[in-house]
């Protein structure tokens, strides 16, 4: 025998919510014909465990579409109105059914609707003009990334290219004058290379502080102290090494992220980004440690940054001890870094895997 289930209804201004009190319901059949709601289905009701229906004839035309989701306890339904606006009664009939009551967890007078609708037009504009503001901010910081890599990008090509260049004409002369034809623009670029830990630190990149700080600082200890405060060390050809060896990482990675700013990616760039620092980088670290070890002898013969003791002691703490100490740290700078790399490697061809799969 077909018994009627208990039915909640409320309304806003566009649709009809109903709520079948039928628990573990299965066999749902929900359709809307001719203004009439059609219901069946199978549950454990107030009569207990078995087949229930009801029809309902809705006081205006609604929507033939109707939508309904199943839970442990209950049916929800929702029928759409054929027009916007405000019912004075759900069925035809003004002697409502006795199955059918008022669901006030979901009641809302019609004042109470449109202030309903208003707060939700509000929070919908608040949240347009949230999205608005972020995209505007990360678009600025796409051509702000896009900008600086491309600097940087332009100013290690022409220091490479110019490198190479020079190298096939002049040969092993060209080893001997590079901090004179390379430096200024090494000096900029590496100056510039700061804005790298900033945005580390401020979080405009996802990236960590510390592998990039001793990166920065590490090259700009060897550039403006090592090298650019002896004379003695312009000529060295250890120079043209360390150079050739920090502008050929760096071609390959400003252009990985310039495309990044614009979520485009070229696999080839990609795989290079991400490999060619492994023989790169380790020969780099090595080539500046061999210019402090040949700057040790010219900082102990000059004397500069040594720093000056009383008399009574009769003499001074050389420079040279800051480099012992520094070949050290290197190494230490060189592990954190090669792990943190490292990291970043496994991570995005582990990810791009994933993707794939």
């Amino acid at each position: 025998m077909t018994l009627t289930p208990l039915v909640y209804w409320a309304q806003r201004h566009e649709d009809i919510y109903l709520r079948v009190e039928l628990i573990d319901a299965q066999n749902i059949d929900v359709s809307v014909h001719e203004n009439v709601l059609h219901f069946r289905a199978q549950g454990r009701g107030a009569k207990g465990e078995n087949e229930y229906a009801f029809n309902l004839e809705f006081h205006l035309p609604v929507k033939p579409q109707v939508s309904h989701k199943s839970t442990q306890r209950q049916v929800n339904i929702t029928v759409r109105k054929e027009q916007r606006g405000w019912w004075d009664r759900l069925t035809l009939q003004e002697r409502k059914p006795v199955f059918l009551a008022p669901d006030f967890d979901r009641w809302l007078d019609e004042s109470d609707a449109e202030m309903e609708i208003r707060e939700k037009e509000e929070r919908k504009n608040r949240l347009k003009a949230s999205r608005s503001q972020e995209d505007r901010f990360i678009s600025l910081k796409s051509v702000f990334l896009f900008t600086y890599n491309l600097v940087q990008f332009l100013g290690f090509s022409w220091i490479f290219a110019n490198m190479t260049v020079r190298l096939f004409i002049f040969g092993q002369d060209s080893l001997y004058d590079t901090f004179h034809t390379i430096s200024d623009v090494m000096f900029f670029c590496q100056i510039l290379a700061a804005v790298e830990v900033l945005n580390a630190a401020f979080g405009v990149v996802r990236t960590g502080v510390v592998p990039t700080l001793i990166q920065v600082v590490g090259r700009n200890f060897i550039l403006f102290i090592i090298f650019g405060s002896l004379e003695e060390m312009h000529n060295k050809p250890v120079v043209f090494f360390v150079f050739y060896l920090w502008s050929a990482i760096e071609i390959f990675r400003y252009p990985f992220y310039m495309l990044g700013c614009f979520d485009t990616e070229w696999k080839t760039l990609t795989w290079l980004r991400y490999t060619i620092w492994i023989p790169l980088y380790p020969l780099g670290v090595l080539a500046e440690a061999v210019a402090v070890i040949q700057s040790i002898a010219i900082f102990d013969k000059t004397k500069l940054f040594s720093i000056p003791l009383p008399k009574a002691i009769g003499t001074s703490i050389s420079f040279s001890h800051v480099l012992y100490i520094y070949l050290v740290l290197m190494f230490l700078g060189l592990c954190i870094n090669f792990r943190h790399l490292y990291k970043q490697r496994k991570r995005r061809f582990r990810t791009k895997k994933r993707k794939a799969n």
